[in-house]
């Protein structure tokens, strides 16, 4: 998905490039994979209610997405960007190591806020090193970053395994010992120096191009960014439902590790998608069957049914992130690439904090049946979509060219 093309005159890469990235990816999923589907387990066992557990979840969204720029500057103008990557590592072990101290509301929230705006940055910093590979020597991203996207599926299985033993109380230790694995492999991680381009999140920092605030564009973003978000309930009560209707801790992390990897096998044969389908068809299919995802949940579906819905993953948000990218790429000239992706980010954050802020409500009230208004979100961004692809410059008269804007 993204092009590998060697420049000359870079020098040699570092010893195990591609290895090196591989690991630096699986440290920050493995983290993420015990955080993700059991941190809210382990604030519900606090007596917290729902609203407040969508509150703990959602302001450190809030926070990060003004953080991960800042950090991104920082790390941008560096001789080294690792050495943000150490920082952060400590720093997320020290909030993690404070918060086994704390079971309060309050004094949980913010030490869980102050641990995602230490550690925000991480992801994308690797994710900028990486490209840094791609681009100076030719490396295959896809191929480094699956790595993390097995690790991460790994963690969710061990810690369904480990939840089903020890329970609950097993979350924090876990994530200590990932954000451990973060620091080590920190240090590992090949060293690149400063670099050429700015990573996507420096760019928010900057007012975007003119290219990036065409209408169908804007439109197109803001549809795409609200489909992912409405995946907000899930990411956030979606363990918790499951455990109140008696699955074990195994079960949660295979219904988990179920959407990753159709998410994996999805990117896998998007190339060869993309060449067969449109990248509207790729778009608007992903928003519909967002649609349709939500609106089924709530149903009881038994295990095996939730098992084939989490496949949808595959769809509401890997099919449809690859056609967004490629319309970015279609759309946007090289130069503004960072600008894109930094923009793609911070919608996604902004509509994902709110919507898990508002999903602790729907939860308190509704239940299960709160995932009815993700289905309303999602058909929203599937409006947002149809208008981008109504007005898009092709369909204006344009003769087929789109406008780009230096």
């Amino acid at each position: 998905m993204i092009p590998s093309s060697a420049p000359a005159s870079v020098g040699p890469p570092p010893r195990h490039f591609a290895l090196r990235i591989a690991l630096l990816f699986c440290a920050p999923l493995i983290v993420n994979g015990f955080a993700m589907p059991y941190f809210p387990m382990w604030l519900s066992t606090l007596s917290m209610s729902d609203f407040e557990i969508g509150v703990v979840l959602a302001l450190p969204m809030f926070v990060r997405v003004i953080t991960a720029p800042i950090a991104g500057v920082i790390a941008d103008r560096l001789g080294e960007r690792t050495i943000v990557l150490i920082w952060s590592g400590f720093l997320s072990l020290a909030t993690a190591l404070v918060l086994f101290y704390f079971r309060d509301f309050w004094p949980v929230l913010v030490i869980y806020t102050l641990q995602s705006a230490v550690y925000s940055p991480y992801v994308p910093i690797v994710e900028a090193i990486a490209l840094s590979g791609v681009r100076r020597w030719g490396f295959d991203y896809a191929h480094m970053r699956l790595w993390g996207s097995v690790a991460f599926i790994g963690a969710t299985m061990l810690g369904g395994w480990m939840v089903g033993i020890f329970g609950s109380d097993m979350v924090l230790p876990a994530m200590a010992i990932g954000f451990g694995l973060t620091i080590a492999m920190a240090y590992a991680a090949p060293r690149v120096g400063k670099p050429r381009r700015p990573s996507p999140i420096t760019a928010l920092t900057e007012p975007p191009p003119k290219s990036l605030k065409q209408l169908d564009l804007q439109l197109l973003l803001i549809g795409v960014t609200l489909v992912n978000a409405s995946h907000a309930m899930l990411f956030a009560f979606s363990a918790i439902y499951w455990q109140h209707i008696g699955y074990s801790g195994t079960e949660i992390g295979l219904l988990w590790s179920a959407g990753v990897a159709a998410e994996v096998t999805m990117f896998i044969f998007a190339k060869a998608i993309s060449r067969r389908f449109s990248v509207w068809v790729m778009i608007l299919s992903g928003c519909s069957l967002a649609v349709v995802r939500w609106i089924i949940f709530p149903m009881d579906l038994g295990f095996s049914g939730y098992f084939i819905l989490q496949c949808f993953h595959a769809f509401t948000y890997a099919i449809m992130h690859t056609g967004m990218q490629h319309k970015l790429v279609e759309r946007v000239v090289e130069s503004q690439e960072a600008s894109a992706q930094g923009l793609y980010f911070f919608y996604t954050g902004i509509f994902t904090a709110i919507l898990t802020f508002l999903s602790g409500y729907f939860y308190a009230w509704y239940g299960v049946k709160g995932f009815y208004s993700m289905s309303v979100v999602a058909f929203a961004g599937c409006c947002f979509a149809v208008a981008a692809w109504y007005l898009q410059p092709q369909r204006r008269g344009s003769g087929g060219k789109t406008s780009e804007a230096s």
